[in-house]
């Protein structure tokens, strides 16, 4: 199967979906502000009910998981990997 790019804004939503689905909330309510440092990698930030999380590379990388399976269709064993790229922001691949 070929490689399928997931833009930026899809990468918020899978994380959305993540998060609503362990906090019993719906997506729409869940805030995410995705973050790269060159010393830490990949994190992002997400708020519910006025409440932060901090995410890890390995969350998201579940998240987006999560997405390939319910969403895309695919295999939610493939290969992901997480990009940061100059124009689209952070995007990732999945196999």
């Amino acid at each position: 199967m070929a490689q399928v790019k997931v833009s930026e804004q899809d990468v918020v939503n899978a994380i959305c979906m993540y998060i609503a689905d362990k906090k019993q909330v719906k997506p729409e309510d869940v805030t995410v502000e995705l973050m790269y440092d060159d010393d830490y990698g990949f994190s992002c930030e997400t708020y519910v009910n006025g409440r932060q999380q901090i995410l890890v590379k390995q969350n998201m990388i579940e998240a987006l998981r999560m997405y390939a399976d319910q969403v895309l269709g695919r295999d939610p064993f493939a290969g992901v990997q997480l990009v940061l790229d100059d124009e689209e922001g952070i995007i990732a691949f999945i196999s």
